[in-house]
């Protein structure tokens, strides 16, 4: 009897062992199964006490890695510290990169204490969900939280699925579901509509869209909240439908500004916060959005992006101010503000300080918080008194449209987060990113998100480190070729992209984006050496490969810009024989960049179409779905005010978007050439738009996609081929 009540007991013991766990610890494991299966058993976390400030310890027992912090976020930095530092390891953001580990754990000699050195690390922005997330599914957005977790973001951006509130809200004001639906626009272009700049393009959104992402997001926000994140969700900026504007004709609405070259079918139409509708409309979002997703009480609300307020008067701002934020707090006593601070700095002509402290003011101190939108470029705080006390975040933005260009601002990055720190203020609250995409150079937010830690490394010995877990071990030649790329080369590129992304034309300049580009004497040796010399160091490491590719694409991107300008200086001579052979080089390098792109799974267009593709069920919905992801990339919209403003160096869409592009401008140079004419531009645009607009067709043009070969092999014939 004694032997049975043993047996009975024992389990009961086990059970109620790992049910004492603090949910932090579980959800830590959890993660490190994830990410680290083989080694997870080896990594033991522990929850500590701590005060207001996010801590963690290493250190080792026995074969064990103890990993001690006061949350799970936390204790997923604490693991990440680990990978970087001792492992040699990076776990990258993208979910096909694999996690690789030594075979043995490395010890940890001394313990390690690092605390954080701000309350708030914020990421994202409105048109990342445009530019990068709106075709993801959960295995894409699992890594990304893990990554954000592991990085230390505990203030993410989430506004995946809020359409299905906005039906709710749009419901309970007596609209329809088509009224509704044909409300949004596209899914490839939810973000601008987020942000009240435009309505209706490519809509109406389907109904089966609107519940997937619904449901996704549930899943998002789970996660994120488990990884002590608090999500900022979004609220009620202005923008109301058309037909609500036609059934409360006595209300204050305007309509909104021209953005984007949008006519005014698509322009958004705004109801002015002092009007009793809108606390009623934000008061009804707040209901439905909780009851769906929950709330952490802060709320993104953003009415003045990119387009004029319906006011410059002093008193009509600091009223707006007021009214906004006291239709959130009517809403949910505990909520709190959270701004972009980009109108403030993007618009300095009409945001002067007078009017900036009017409309700041005028809302309470602790329940704003400012995103300084764009450190790495322009100090917002110096602009404007620091935000007049308010609480804010220094970001730093890099990325706009998900441009693939190798850039990345070190030397100035590194002054202007210490000048913020020592002088920014005590309202200083965090750090964090507003890129608009992920492009490349994921290592760059991964710095600027480490600036957030007092971590006892100098940005000097955290170039080391990523050299050698890019490579998986120490080595001299790879330190200081990371040192050349991220502190001289990489801080040349200022543009938007490379010119075999842009529309063909002779000189830097094209529509609304410019290429910047160093001289003969700065890059000529970036082509000569430094590709060849990333690719003579060697490894194995995924990482490594995705570099060499990297790298590669803004070589051959500066080498077609030597050619381009060879190609003016043709025409300009009427040289009929070099023009032909550089039409022909040309060709070559967009088809060789092409391939080199098909050898890393992100760099491929297939992915982001047949991620759009997947939402769809029938043929007609599939191409719905890649017709929005076509035409984001490409020519945006229906006018040429945003064209090529998404563009990127991708397998698929080099061959079959951009190299047609070129082939018919080297023709009709050609052709002018032959005919002793000039270039009839005129004409060629007509083409040009003809191509573009068909482009966006999925059952116009289909794609032969590049079957994908080995990074290293295609990089190394090619810098044979062209001697770089």
């Amino acid at each position: 009897m004694k032997y049975r009540l043993t047996l009975i007991f024992f389990p009961l013991l086990v059970l109620s062992s790992c049910s004492s766990k603090p949910e932090s610890v579980k959800t830590a494991e959890a993660l490190a199964e994830r990410l680290i299966p083989a080694q997870a058993k080896y990594i033991e976390f522990r929850e500590i006490p701590a005060d207001t400030t996010d801590v963690f310890e290493l250190k080792s027992e026995g074969r064990k890695i103890v990993v001690s912090a006061n949350n799970a976020g936390t204790m997923a930095v604490g693991l990440n510290y680990y990978l970087n530092n001792y492992c040699n390891t990076t776990v990258s953001e993208y979910a096909a990169h694999p996690v690789e580990m030594p075979e043995v754990l490395p010890q940890v000699s001394e313990p390690v204490r690092v605390t954080a050195k701000v309350k708030y690390r914020f990421y994202l922005n409105y048109c990342t969900f445009g530019y990068t997330m709106p075709w993801w599914g959960w295995k894409e957005w699992e890594r990304f939280i893990d990554w954000m977790a592991l990085n230390g973001v505990n203030m993410p951006l989430a506004t995946t699925g809020e359409e299905a509130t906005w039906q709710r809200v749009w419901r309970r004001f007596g609209m329809s579901d088509g009224q509704i639906r044909a409300h949004f626009t596209g899914p490839g272009h939810l973000a601008w509509h987020r942000m009240v700049n435009i309505n209706k393009f490519q809509g109406p959104l389907p109904q089966e869209w609107i519940d997937a992402q619904a449901e996704l997001e549930k899943k998002i926000l789970k996660r994120e909240r488990a990884l002590s994140m608090t999500p900022v969700l979004h609220s009620f900026s202005g923008s109301v439908p058309e037909v609500f504007k036609d059934m409360h004709p006595e209300a204050q609405i305007t309509k909104v500004s021209n953005w984007g070259g949008f006519g005014d079918p698509y322009r958004c139409w705004f109801l002015s916060p002092t009007d009793p509708l809108y606390a009623e409309i934000q008061k009804a979002y707040i209901e439905e959005q909780t009851a769906l997703f929950g709330t952490d009480h802060i709320y993104g609300l953003d009415p003045f992006n990119e387009v004029d307020a319906p006011s410059w008067d002093v008193e009509t701002l600091s009223s707006m101010g007021s009214a906004f934020y006291g239709s959130l707090e009517a809403a949910d006593p505990e909520a709190v503000w959270l701004q972009m601070g980009w109108f403030l700095i993007n618009d300095r002509r009409h945001w002067t300080p007078e009017l900036m402290q009017a409309f700041l003011g005028s809302v309470p101190q602790e329940k704003l918080i400012m995103l300084d939108y764009h450190d790495d470029w322009v100090l917002g705080w110096k602009l404007t008194e620091s935000f007049y006390g308010h609480p804010y975040i220094a970001c730093a933005l890099l990325n706009f449209g998900g441009n693939t260009l190798f850039n990345g601002n070190f030397p100035t990055l590194i002054p202007y987060y210490e000048e913020t720190f020592a002088k920014g203020g005590s309202n200083l609250q965090g750090v964090g990113s507003t890129l608009e995409g992920f492009g490349t150079n994921p290592y760059y937010y991964e710095f600027v998100l480490s600036l957030g830690w007092n971590y006892p490394q100098t940005p000097d010995e955290w170039i080391d480190k990523l050299a050698d877990r890019h490579i998986g071990r120490e080595d001299e030649a790879a330190r200081a070729l990371w040192h050349r790329l991220i502190m001289e080369i990489a801080p040349q590129y200022t543009g938007s992209g490379v010119s075999m992304n842009a529309h063909p034309k002779f000189g830097p300049q094209y529509y609304n984006w410019t290429v910047k580009y160093p001289d003969i004497k700065g890059y000529t040796p970036f082509l000569k050496g430094v590709w060849r010399e990333m690719l003579e160091i060697g490894s194995d490491r995924y990482e490594y490969r995705y570099d060499v590719a990297n790298i590669g694409r803004q070589a051959l991107g500066d080498y077609f810009d030597i050619l381009k300008d060879s190609l003016e200086v043709a025409w300009n001579k009427r040289d009929l024989g070099r023009a032909r052979e550089l039409k022909a080089e040309m060709g070559e390098v967009l088809d060789d960049c092409d391939a080199l792109m098909a050898c890393i799974p992100e760099m491929n267009l297939q992915n982001w179409n047949e991620g759009a593709r997947s939402w769809g069920d029938t043929r007609a919905e599939k191409d719905y779905y890649e017709r929005s992801a076509r035409t984001i990339l490409t020519v945006w919209s229906n006018n040429r005010g945003l064209t090529d403003y998404a563009n990127r160096q991708w397998a698929g869409l080099i061959k079959s978007y951009y190299k047609p592009r070129w082939m018919m401008f080297c023709d009709d140079i050609i052709a002018a050439i032959e005919d002793g004419s000039d270039f009839n531009e005129k004409r060629f645009d007509e083409k040009l738009r003809y191509h573009e607009i068909s482009w966006t067709e999925p059952s116009v043009t289909p794609i032969e996609y590049t079957s994908p070969g080995d990074p290293m092999e295609t990089a190394r014939r090619i810098i044979d081929k062209y001697g770089f």
